[in-house]
């Protein structure tokens, strides 16, 4: 560490300027929310729910405790302290449905309130502190808001895209049911465009699905089926042969023209397995 970077680290911090701020926290937060401008807002920010305000406030409060942190302790500390409050706040359901430019237009608006803090405390002992240590706590609430906000966007992005993973997850599966029949038979009606990652979720989701509820014959439905490319094709394929080596037989019904032929292009064989034209073929020959 370069002796200027020592020497700021230590003019941050000031016992005195840390008691006036854990002072006013709590009225920080009040201020903070009746401040709020609720017409050119939305989200959590908008709620009337006495609970969610509630709980709001409490995130601000739980916010303003961890930030005043800055000023007793060493900064390279700083962002520990926050870790476990950005994580719970990227995961909260109000904050989700809020627009995250309304959450960041909120963090900026508090990063005022701390600089607004700084002119008061000066005016409070206008002859106790330097220019200078009134600019490096300016300094440290600007650098430090800055490495809150980056870091809160940065989870929040990664909440969005595990909830992204998960409800494609679920749209797949829900998309390539199989239909329990009569016995131990059951349809898999697969419809619209079928991707590589859709293809394999299909694939997975199948072959669980026929162990679970005991199937021992599946019919494919392929009818429904806009657009198919090579490598769909082959995790179809695939899949007869997956089902075929757990004791499974399959019958192919609906298959289009365009399938056939990308099938015959990769040189894939339908010897072993049972086609019929129509899926109402198919289950009459059962």
């Amino acid at each position: 560490m370069s002796g200027e970077i020592r020497r700021r680290n230590i003019l941050h911090r000031n016992q005195k300027f840390y008691n006036y701020l854990k002072q006013r926290a709590h009225h920080l937060t009040e201020e903070w929310y009746d401040s709020l401008d609720k017409s050119q807002t939305g989200g959590v920010y908008t709620s009337k729910d006495p609970e969610v305000i509630k709980a709001l406030k409490a995130q601000n409060q739980e916010f303003h405790q961890r930030f005043i942190q800055v000023f007793a302790e060493e900064e390279k500390g700083f962002m520990e302290l926050f870790e476990e409050w950005i994580e719970k706040i990227a995961k909260d359901g109000e904050h989700l449905s809020t627009p995250i430019q309304f959450i960041i237009k909120e963090f900026m608006r508090t990063r005022s309130q701390y600089l607004d803090e700084v002119s008061t405390f000066a005016r409070l002992h206008p002859e106790d502190y330097s220019q200078e240590q009134y600019n490096a706590w300016k300094d440290i609430i600007v650098r430090a808001h800055d490495r809150v906000i980056y870091h809160f966007v940065e989870e929040t992005q990664k909440t969005a895209d595990r909830q992204l993973k998960a409800q494609q997850e679920m749209i797949y599966e829900l998309s390539s049911p199989v239909i329990k029949l009569q016995d131990d038979t059951a349809l898999l009606p697969l419809v619209g465009d079928i991707d590589t990652a859709r293809a394999k979720m299909v694939l997975e989701n199948t072959l669980k699905q026929c162990s679970e509820k005991r199937v021992s014959h599946l019919y494919i439905d392929l009818s429904g089926v806009v657009m198919i490319d090579t490598m769909v094709a082959h995790q179809i394929f695939q899949l007869i042969d997956a089902l075929n080596l757990i004791g499974i037989k399959t019958t192919l019904s609906g298959i289009r023209p365009e399938i056939a032929l990308t099938s015959m292009q990769l040189g894939l064989t339908f010897d072993n397995i049972s086609i019929k034209s129509t899926l109402s073929q198919a289950l009459a020959a059962r």
